[in-house]
């Protein structure tokens, strides 16, 4: 029998609140129970992960969304140094942007991103992406434990 986590912990890293809104209703219809820890900029997502500060008592996330343009540290930063840590580079990390550009995709898989997704401007289709990778990595994909 598979081990399936009573509550997956998803770290979203996201600075724009009408994003995490978007983000956060698109999952809200799924079968899958998670809980979502927001952090708004690359700093807060780090000292997140590595239980700095407010986050002492902080649960490690199973999978982290993660956008690129972000204060502080951007997604390129974060997904560097979550890749390049022993405890950390297991956790599947999704660049979530609204960016297409061919240079940002690049360097997220050169930096080891386990996907690329461009975020959409149309509610319906942010809605559709969302469902799909809910679909994948939370349902079809084993991430580790």
């Amino acid at each position: 029998m598979d081990y399936i986590p009573k509550c997956l912990q998803v770290l979203l890293v996201e600075d724009n609140e009408g994003d995490v809104r978007l983000i956060k209703e698109a999952f809200s219809e799924s079968k899958v129970d998670k809980n979502f820890t927001v952090a708004r900029d690359g700093e807060d997502a780090l000292n997140y992960l590595y239980g700095r500060g407010k986050y002492t008592e902080r649960v490690k996330p199973d999978i982290i969304l993660l956008d690129i343009n972000l204060p502080k540290k951007n997604g390129f930063e974060v997904l560097e140094n979550i890749k390049n840590d022993a405890e950390l580079k297991k956790i599947p990390v999704i660049m979530l942007s609204s960016s297409s550009s061919e240079d940002h995709i690049t360097k997220s898989y050169d930096l080891s991103a386990n996907c690329y997704v461009t975020k959409p401007v149309d509610f319906d289709e942010y809605t559709q992406a969302v469902k799909i990778i809910e679909d994948f990595w939370f349902q079809m994909a084993k991430l580790p434990g």
